[in-house]
């Protein structure tokens, strides 16, 4: 078995201890998170892609920002270089392979870091990034994400006045009366409701106008020259049919699940599944379990194997095969009950092969489908 992962945040992460003053509690090499070299390196891996993600909020410089981490991935690099490579061609996945290492691949997350600039483009390419995320969840220079800015702060809105109440809920003993307790029961389950159908209206309705602008139309097109993937994760459905329209290419949406099997806008349509398999690029399954299965709020939702593989079925049924990736989102989410971490791959390729997937099916989604995606792109 053999594995392509097209997204974590195991660097953002490293590198935020990095700043608190905790390097060293943590190391790429072996660590308590999801991803750690020696893991990679036992449940071979071929290629995990490495985000540098920044987010906008909070962050003066992003370019600055995403600099820095480049600093700390490169440090990694050096301290690794037994296990690990970097990859900056095709050909690379190969020589590394015969080495007897795992391939690292850099990639973007917030296309912002560009600051609209192609120079910027063209030296994150020189620093290695091969595939950039276009937005993350805030309107940037390139695009618009499918997450409404107002309808969040509705939503942010109702979920604090129901998490006060969660979290001043009277202990019994303070109750003087029944009527008291079962009017605190009321007003809390009152605003429970009207955080669930603000989160519902936040998370259920995609962005179907705002796309990429002028200047992200110009820098997608000038990514595709340069050998960056397009990654379309995170951005608005509008947008999701630009990128169509401006590219030749594959492009990729690298964390991404079904929204057909779980409405949250941050997963894909049937039509946008099928649309990204004609043009031959591949969606990678996202780990996260709020993406694969919806809960009520105040509902501890751990993750199933069991969701995943719903997923990877109907993902198959709507664009077929070869559109099937891998995309963990590992180190960027809450843990899964079932798949807590690289090591877990095993777990996954045992319950997609009971669910029906031959052994050369699961080759294509391990590894093979995104393979042909960086042979077609990266030269």
């Amino acid at each position: 078995m053999k594995i392509i992962d097209m997204h974590c945040d195991t660097i953002g992460s490293l590198f935020a201890l990095k700043e608190r003053g905790e390097a060293q509690a943590r190391s790429l090499r072996r660590n308590s998170g999801h991803i750690d070299l020696m893991r990679l390196r036992e449940s071979h891996y071929l290629i995990q892609n490495f985000a540098m993600f920044v987010p906008l909020s909070g962050c003066d410089d992003p370019w600055e920002r995403v600099c820095a981490m480049y600093r700390c991935y490169q440090e990694e690099l050096e301290r690794n270089q037994d296990i690990l490579a970097p990859v900056f061609c095709y050909r690379d996945i190969a020589q590394n392979e015969a080495a007897g290492k795992v391939s690292s691949l850099l990639t973007v997350e917030e296309g912002a870091v560009c600051r609209g600039e192609a120079e910027k483009l063209r030296e994150l390419y020189r620093m290695g990034v091969r595939m950039i995320t276009l937005t993350w969840n805030f309107d940037n220079e390139i695009g618009h994400p499918n997450f409404d800015n107002g309808l969040r702060e509705k939503m942010e809105t109702a979920m604090k006045a129901w998490k006060a109440l969660e979290e001043g809920t009277v202990q019994q003993e303070q109750l003087h009366t029944v009527q008291q307790e079962k009017l605190h029961r009321a007003e809390w389950e009152e605003a429970r409701l009207a955080a669930q159908a603000a989160y519902d209206v936040y998370m259920h309705t995609p962005n179907l106008t705002g796309g990429l602008t002028e200047k992200g139309i110009e820098l997608v097109a000038e990514m595709e020259n340069l050998g960056i993937i397009p990654d379309v994760s995170h951005l608005s459905d509008a947008g999701f049919y630009n990128v169509l329209e401006v590219t030749k290419k594959p492009f990729v949406a690298s964390h991404s699940d079904a929204r057909a099997v779980c409405p949250n806008v941050r997963n894909m349509t049937d039509d946008m599944i099928a649309k990204l398999s004609e043009r031959g690029g591949v969606m990678g399954l996202n780990f996260c379990a709020d993406f694969l299965e919806e809960k009520p709020l105040g509902e501890d939702n751990p993750g199933t194997i069991a969701a995943v593989v719903r997923h990877a079925k109907h993902i198959v049924n709507a664009g077929g095969i070869d559109v099937l990736g891998l995309g963990s989102d590992y180190d960027g989410i809450p843990t899964h009950r079932e798949l807590p971490g690289a090591q877990s791959m095993g777990r996954l390729w045992d319950a997609l092969r009971d669910a029906g997937f031959s052994e050369g099916e699961l080759d294509k989604i391990f590894y093979g489908n995104v393979l042909r995606v960086y042979r077609d792109t990266l030269g």
